[in-house]
């Protein structure tokens, strides 16, 4: 087994595959450490597609108990079975993922991101997203794990996202590539939506308010804490019911194992679709017809959540 954790360029990892197929045997798998590149496309003009799939660590990758394994329609049973053997040996939780734009975990946390984008163009404080999205359970807030994942990651993978679901509406922001563009990385530069003092110290960081003129200037306003929640958190519930309604996920325990695993969904809630069965199918319909009123299209609710709506059924249709 080969994993390839090269930087996100279809370009340079396709080159790094074609070059380690030549120095492996047929039946070694070759795994791509990726967080939305297709597995497909990696794997185009390979001599051995059928060992070619995805293994998406996260990060901290020590720390981090998820794995998710992206398997694409080329990619054989064996070499499923053979990254799954892997991650389990080292500790991981496996979730076996179909190939598609930004697999699972990916595609859900991005409309989530960009949401928060969007917020605060409206005018929304930094501190207040974040300390929002902390209280409904998520271990950091949105606009800090923008800063940890990098803006520039955040801008590339945004801008991938967005063209491929743009129809549903969730085309994304271009405030991400100016704010890379004009040399705020996140924490890794130490310029981001907050500051980082070349010495670490303990407490709340400070907000960089230097970054609201990418955001229609430094006049905030404060957004009602039942409004962002809803804003955010449908999104990535919604988005997940996508992808188990597509088959990207077998099951609603994987989809909520990834959730809580690789994003921080609060984990007191169950997960997506365990949170859905809480609330209630019918609920959550209701309150997203009334943000496809007030925010638009991108709001529309899945099949699968309308269907249960309709029938008053459950995910977990026996607890």
């Amino acid at each position: 087994l080969v994993v390839e954790a090269v930087f996100e360029d279809i370009d340079l990892k396709r080159r790094v595959q074609a070059d380690v197929e030549q120095r492996i045997a047929p039946d070694a798998v070759f795994a791509s450490n990726t967080s939305a590149l297709p597995i497909a496309k990696i794997a185009e003009g390979s001599l051995h597609p059928e060992r070619i799939l995805g293994m998406h660590y996260f990060s901290p990758v020590p720390k981090m108990p998820l794995l998710e394994i992206v398997s694409a329609e080329s990619t054989a049973d064996w070499a499923t079975a053979t990254a799954k053997a892997f991650g389990t040996a080292q500790g991981k939780t496996c979730i076996v993922v179909k190939d598609g734009p930004g697999f699972y975990t990916t595609r859900i946390l991005a409309p989530y991101l960009n949401e928060a984008v969007v917020l605060l163009e409206e005018g929304a404080k930094i501190e207040d997203l974040d300390r929002i999205m902390k209280d409904f359970g998520y271990p950091v807030g949105p606009v800090a794990l923008m800063d940890e994942v990098g803006i520039d990651v955040g801008a590339h993978v945004a801008a991938d996202l967005g063209a491929a679901f743009a129809e549903r509406g969730l085309g994304s922001s271009d405030a991400l590539p100016k704010l890379f563009e004009a040399g705020f990385e996140g924490r890794k530069n130490g310029r981001g939506f907050y500051v980082y003092p070349k010495k670490k110290k303990k407490g709340l960081k400070p907000v960089n308010t230097e970054v609201y003129r990418f955001f229609g200037g430094p006049d905030r306003r404060t957004v009602a804490p039942e409004e962002v929640r809803d804003r955010m958190a449908l999104l990535m519930v919604n988005e997940a019911v996508h992808c188990l309604d597509e088959g990207i996920i077998s099951s609603p325990e994987d989809g909520d194992l990834g959730a809580i695993l690789g994003l921080g969904f609060p984990p007191f809630r169950g997960g997506p679709f365990r949170w859905v069965d809480h609330e209630g199918a019918a609920a959550i319909v209701d309150r997203m017809k009334a943000l496809v009123e007030r925010n638009g299209r991108r709001y529309l609710p899945a099949a699968g959540l309308l269907n249960l709506a309709r029938s008053g059924g459950r995910f977990y249709p026996g607890e």
